[in-house]
């Protein structure tokens, strides 16, 4: 049995460039994990293991599938170092190293801005998660 209200009208206008746009970019950035990976990625380039610690909570799998995903959308890239394998490294070079670099690219950069934005729209008119306090501002600040 089909759903009347998932056909498409004919008489129903073509979704505006806005609505089109939105669309695109939430598929993608809506997402669980992309913003937060974007986001522990502005603070610079970082090896795999550095990216897991800088978003507490994901799986590797989680996080190697979000890794590809915004790569083939081309907001951040893996460079290959072409050094010895990590294998030969002393453990200490190996945890500092953590791999290949993993960058934003000028497209993830570019998202930086609305992203603080979201952040500061978050704080500001969002009910307080249960299970993280509200950020004080400092008295006499809005």
């Amino acid at each position: 049995m089909t759903n009347p209200s998932a056909q498409t009208d004919p008489q129903d206008p073509e979704p505006s460039p806005t609505i089109r746009a939105l669309t695109h970019a939430f598929a993608l950035l809506g997402k669980r994990w992309n913003g937060l990976v974007l986001a522990a990625l502005a603070q610079g380039p970082a090896g795999f293991g550095e990216v897991r610690e800088r978003v507490p909570g994901i799986s590797d799998r989680m996080l190697a599938d979000r890794l590809h995903e915004l790569a083939v959308a081309g907001l951040l890239n893996r460079t290959v170092d072409h050094g010895p394998p990590l294998r030969s490294l002393p453990h200490s070079r190996l945890r500092s190293s953590g791999g290949t670099p993993i960058a934003l690219t000028p497209h993830g950069n570019a998202f930086l801005i609305p992203l603080a934005a979201l952040a500061v729209w978050a704080e500001e008119h969002l009910p307080p998660h249960p299970d993280r306090p509200r950020h004080k501002t400092p008295a006499g600040q809005p």
